[in-house]
């Protein structure tokens, strides 16, 4: 089994969040749509899976309660995704 970069592991969270996202807007306007319904949900469990990989290996994506941290605090370790560092 191949072990995913940060890179691969990233894009992958940043793919099923706009999936979810994309749903979610559709389910705004069509909320008795079972089949989407549900395929929101399957992107929703593929998303929290792809974030709690990333995140467990690199440290949290997002602050404020919505992801633990191990010891030290991570929020403040360096590169953050957005950072040119990252890619290197």
């Amino acid at each position: 089994m191949r072990k995913e970069s940060r890179q691969e592991l990233l894009r992958s969270v940043q793919e099923l969040s706009f999936a979810c996202l994309d749903m979610n807007l559709y389910l705004d306007n069509h909320p008795d749509d079972k089949k989407a319904i549900n395929t929101y949900n399957s992107l929703s469990t593929q998303f929290m899976q792809a974030r709690y990989a990333y995140e467990n290996k690199y440290g949290p994506l997002t602050n404020f309660g919505y992801s633990p941290s191990k010891y030290p605090w991570q929020w403040v370790s360096n590169p953050w995704p957005w950072d040119k560092e990252f890619n290197d």
